[in-house]
């Protein structure tokens, strides 16, 4: 069973920066976008940044410009670098996989576990 495992949260002071990494283990044969998602409390769950399988990266406009989303193929891997970040970044961060192919076929709609990020005033 594959599973997406998310590492990286803290508490950090605002303007500082944090990594958020995300790993896909088990065997894994190819993995189609990956996404990081974030939910904050008493609100819904918003995407953040995503990367295709390609390379192409799209973002939410409240992290332009100071979240970068990137990826290492090889080891079906998946980052956020959060820089200047502000107390309404803090919430539960997420990884997502649209499309895993695994040795049983493909898993769709993967998710971590969470990661806490918290931004302090």
């Amino acid at each position: 069973q594959v599973q997406l495992v998310e590492s990286g949260g803290g508490l950090v002071q605002t303007g500082g920066s944090l990594r958020l990494s995300c790993a896909a283990s088990g065997r894994v044969f190819g993995i189609n976008t990956m996404s990081w998602y974030r939910q904050a409390p008493g609100k819904q769950r918003e995407l953040v940044a995503s990367i295709t399988g390609g390379g192409t990266t799209n973002y939410a406009d409240s992290v332009k410009g100071r979240f970068t989303i990137s990826r290492d193929n090889a080891k079906n891997a998946v980052h956020l670098q959060m820089n200047s970040l502000k107390s309404e970044d803090t919430a539960v961060y997420y990884c997502n996989a649209d499309r895993i192919l695994g040795p049983l076929g493909i898993m769709y709609d993967s998710w971590g576990q969470g990661t806490q990020v918290t931004v302090s005033s």
